[in-house]
């Protein structure tokens, strides 16, 4: 799957606006324009990344050639999430908070749909989740054995499997056979979230 920053959302916004109320789609100059863009060039970079992430199409050698895909393509159902910073999946770190969304497919946003964070470190990979990658958390205060979670550790942030051990400890299992686990007391472990889905940007 692939994700939109907010400057590529709202240069595919306008875009659908334009579509929507003239029939017809802006330029790249009109882009620039509406932008502050200095020049085309930038309009035309954004217009290419969102062609590549298949939520736009364009017509060769047309002025007005931009062409929003089909209904059912990655670009007709989609929602923004808040991307909330960087967590480790390695040794945990501080989440870094910021201003950055995402647009996300829509069928990954539920009822309650959370957030996104940043992967970074390689503890995961065995799950599939490569440092780089954006997994979407569903909010919450508990989690069953073997979930997944987004977990608050001394103050600091680290995704990992959760696992109750006796002596009222948890054990918190990174998916790398080459890293040990984390078994630390419950009540200095705070759950923040699980998580629900992985988004990666090729």
């Amino acid at each position: 799957m692939t994700y939109l920053t907010e400057k590529q959302r709202d240069v595919l916004d306008f875009i659908r606006r334009r579509i929507a109320s003239s029939g017809v789609a802006p330029t790249l100059q009109e882009i620039a324009d509406a932008f502050g863009f200095s020049s085309t060039a930038s309009a035309q970079k954004h217009c290419g990344l969102l062609e590549r992430k298949g939520y736009l199409r364009r017509e060769k050698h047309q002025k007005r050639g931009l062409v929003l895909p089909a209904a059912g393509r990655p670009g007709a159902a989609a929602g923004s999430l808040p991307l909330l910073g960087v967590v480790a999946a390695g040794s945990p770190i501080e989440s870094i908070p910021d201003e950055e969304s995402i647009t996300v497919p829509a069928d990954m946003l539920g009822e309650d749909p959370g957030y996104a964070l940043r992967v970074r470190g390689d503890s995961m990979v065995e799950e599939g989740i490569q440092d780089g990658d954006i997994v979407i958390v569903r909010r919450a205060g508990t989690a069953a054995d073997a979930d997944m979670v987004v977990a608050l550790v001394g103050g600091e942030v680290t995704l990992k499997r959760v696992y109750r051990e006796g002596g009222g400890r948890l054990r918190l299992q990174p998916s790398n056979a080459a890293l040990p686990p984390l078994v630390v007391p419950a009540d200095q472990v705070q759950v923040q979230g699980i998580v629900v889905g992985l988004l990666r940007r090729y």
